[in-house]
């Protein structure tokens, strides 16, 4: 089967609209219809239920749709180790935006530069789906907040997030802090935990933002509080733009390293791993 058959299918059903589809695949309208109705045939069923109003997937389009992913991602990293630019090794690495916008650039630039030889993909995945594709093989290296314990997996604690509480507002204590504006971030299961002991009391947030640096520039212009890192908001203090909340407790959080318990990339993970400071690393059993 064609490729571009199941990519087309799967634009289709992203926007939901087939001229936007054929803007977004460079082709006519009329040629990702052509491929729509191609694929039908192969398969001998309906994928789409066309209305003026939508287009959506029929319950066979729906089940093919996990398989058509799936199979675009084994072409990728087929396509991938099999020519990789030319590069020696390569390595595929995933995780949550949450990590890469705060934890792991540096990380990946410090890798780059030292591995100019390496071909190196990154994904921004949901936890799910980063274990999902790391038992299928297609992600090598993840890092993970909350990692689940699974024999088939190994998983090392890296260098840990120290979340402080900071506000806009000089000498607010915890407890105002807390009710007046305050911006929950999802650091994980831990620490939502850590939070509701460490603040019984607390209302339940009006505002949720995904990560650390949309929320420290949100905080920055209109206002409020968060636990952010202090690798983030340590300038915003000395120049006195943020307020530390002494009072609060600090809480640490340790992003996991995980990769498979068996892989031919073993050697190249534990190479990578080795630019996060060796003295702050831990082994989980």
């Amino acid at each position: 089967m064609d490729i571009e058959l199941l990519r087309t299918f799967l634009e289709v059903n992203r926007l939901r609209h087939f001229g936007q589809a054929a803007e977004v695949l460079h082709l006519t309208q009329a040629a990702v219809s052509a491929r729509i109705k191609q694929l039908e045939n192969h398969l001998d069923i309906q994928l789409f239920e066309r209305t003026k109003r939508e287009v959506k997937l029929t319950p066979e389009g729906h089940r093919l749709k996990r398989h058509a992913e799936k199979m675009l991602a084994d072409w990728r990293k087929a396509r991938q180790e099999v020519t990789a630019g030319g590069a020696r090794h390569q390595l595929s690495v995933s995780s949550s935006p949450r990590l890469w916008d705060i934890f792991l650039q540096r990380w990946l630039i410090d890798l780059r530069s030292a591995q100019q030889d390496m071909a190196i993909t990154t994904h921004s995945l949901t936890p799910d789906s980063i274990i999902r594709q790391l038992n299928e093989g297609i992600v090598d290296l993840a890092f993970m907040l909350d990692p689940p314990q699974l024999d088939n997996l190994q998983t090392h604690a890296i260098s840990p997030l120290r979340l402080t509480l900071v506000s806009n507002k000089p000498g607010q204590s915890a407890t105002e802090a807390i009710d007046d504006d305050f911006i929950m971030i999802d650091w994980g299961l831990a620490h939502a935990l850590e939070l509701q002991r460490a603040f019984p009391d607390m209302p339940e947030p009006m505002t949720r933002i995904a990560t650390a640096r949309l929320a420290f520039e949100y905080i920055k212009t209109l206002g409020g509080c968060a636990y952010l890192p202090m690798a983030l908001v340590s300038s915003a203090l000395r120049r006195k733009k943020l307020f530390r909340i002494k009072e609060a407790p600090v809480f640490e959080r340790y992003p996991h390293a995980v990769y498979p318990v068996r892989s031919d990339r073993t050697a190249i993970i534990v190479q990578a791993l080795s630019f996060f400071p060796k003295n702050k690393r831990k082994h989980i059993l």
